[in-house]
């Protein structure tokens, strides 16, 4: 039987697939990105908003009032603002961080882009950040985001994962085969 994790993200690939080729076909890619990150925000930023749309005490109809007004505050387009109210009426809302994350995948993969995540001990400068973006580019032939974070316990170096691969040259890392080598001799 499948978990409740993975029926979510079916539901909302779904209705961000829908989507997507709605507006694909219209041509608006850029616009429903640029929407897509700033929803994303909302939802990570808001707790009011990560409520209404997980709590089972509002009714549809509070759901779809409550994201429609959200809809209509942050100046969505119609089809992402409809696609939100569909989801309110059919009680899916609680699958938007999903929604989200298919979509901005969807999004990316359309433009052939692709998401490094990177976490050093320091925060990376912007040539850093840029020497780095270019190193991935030419490794994986696409366009590189970077999504960068500072993780002060790896002590120092970065990890950095690409799509299914891996890249750990963190001290912590280092340490700890040290460690697992120096348990073996011992």
């Amino acid at each position: 039987m499948a978990n409740s994790a993975s029926i979510s993200a079916s539901i909302a690939g779904r209705y961000a697939q829908a989507l997507f080729d709605i507006v694909k076909e219209s041509g608006g890619i850029d616009r429903l990105a640029s929407q897509t990150d700033e929803l994303g925000v909302a939802i990570d930023d808001s707790a009011e908003l990560r409520d209404l749309i997980s709590s089972p005490i509002y009714s549809r109809s509070q759901q779809g009032e409550g994201i429609a007004a959200i809809a209509a505050k942050m100046g969505l387009e119609a089809p992402l603002a409809n696609t939100l109210k569909l989801m309110a009426q059919n009680r899916r809302l609680f699958t938007l961080p999903q929604f989200v994350s298919r979509l901005k995948s969807l999004i990316a993969n359309e433009r052939g882009e692709v998401t490094a995540d990177v976490v050093s001990a320091v925060a990376l400068s912007d040539e850093q950040k840029k020497r780095l973006t270019d190193t991935l580019a030419e490794k994986s032939g696409k366009t590189v985001k970077l999504n960068a974070r500072v993780d002060e316990s790896l002590i120092g170096g970065m990890i950095v994962k690409l799509g299914s691969q891996m890249i750990d040259s963190s001290i912590r890392s280092k340490l700890a085969s040290l460690q697992n080598v120096m348990k073996e001799v011992g």
